[in-house]
């Protein structure tokens, strides 16, 4: 059972719309890093979580403000596509607006939403679900849930650099802010089931007898160097490589990396 409020979390506003930028919201929506994947990461998480109920009520409330989050989006999205017209008619090719539907607008906000956000990343392509990770093993979903926010962070950063509109940089600023809360909340979960040494123990093929008895598990931290640099040397002729690649002298590969 979910509450809804009718009233958003965060105030959601748009000082100058900006139809190609609605297209780059919608990676925040429908893309691998966004809202829908670790709404639904957490949905089955919680569907699945056996033990601890707490964790369970944990991953079910921040999957429900996780679909909070794509409420907003979608209403970042429509504003920013206030004002698009609906056909070339409508203004004249110099129109700001008309140029971005011409050089970088989601042809399906008008053809298939009407001027509203769709269940697709930036590129168009609707989100389906591969990317959601629910293993049963807690310590192993949270190590998942914490690279979702992760990288769900570094996107909105990225979508934060990509405006200069006030309205759409405090709401990025928050979804940071809650992205980098949730990170450190599922830390907290696997820090109460003994951390990171526990989720992640030293195995048994790192220390101890081989399994055939015949020798000994070790771990290096500089492996020996026994091979060669892998150069392929110069590339043929007809290959469609540079020119300066087929007639050129390849240098050795100096230095460590």
């Amino acid at each position: 059972m979910f509450h809804h409020s009718s009233k958003m979390q965060f105030p959601v506003r748009v000082e100058k719309p900006d139809p190609e930028f609605a297209m780059l919201l919608q990676q925040a929506i429908g893309g691998v890093e966004g809202e829908i994947r670790v709404a639904m990461q957490y949905f089955f998480q919680a569907m699945g979580a056996r033990g601890d109920a707490r964790i369970r009520d944990l991953l079910i409330s921040t999957a429900t403000e996780e679909l909070g989050h794509i409420e907003m989006l979608g209403y970042a999205v429509a504003l920013n596509l206030e004002g698009a017209p609906l056909s070339y008619q409508e203004a004249s090719a110099k129109d700001p607006v008309v140029n971005a539907i011409l050089g970088g607008m989601n042809p399906r906000h008008i053809l298939s939403s009407g001027l509203a956000a769709l269940p697709v990343n930036a590129n168009g392509v609707p989100f389906d679900m591969s990317h959601v990770y629910a293993s049963g093993n807690a310590a192993a979903d949270m190590i998942s849930n914490v690279a979702a926010e992760a990288t769900g962070r570094v996107l909105a950063t990225r979508l934060y650099n990509l405006t200069e509109d006030r309205g759409m940089k405090d709401f990025l600023s928050f979804l940071i802010a809650r992205d980098t809360m949730h990170q450190q909340q599922w830390m907290a979960v696997i820090e109460d089931m003994g951390g990171l040494s526990a989720s992640l123990p030293k195995g048994r093929w790192s220390e101890g007898p081989a399994y055939d008895g015949r020798g000994q598990f070790t771990a290096k931290e500089q492996p020996d160097i026994l091979g060669e640099e892998p150069v392929l040397g110069a590339a043929r002729p007809g290959s469609g490589a540079q020119k300066e690649q087929i007639d050129g002298t390849v240098p050795p590969v100096s230095g460590t990396f």
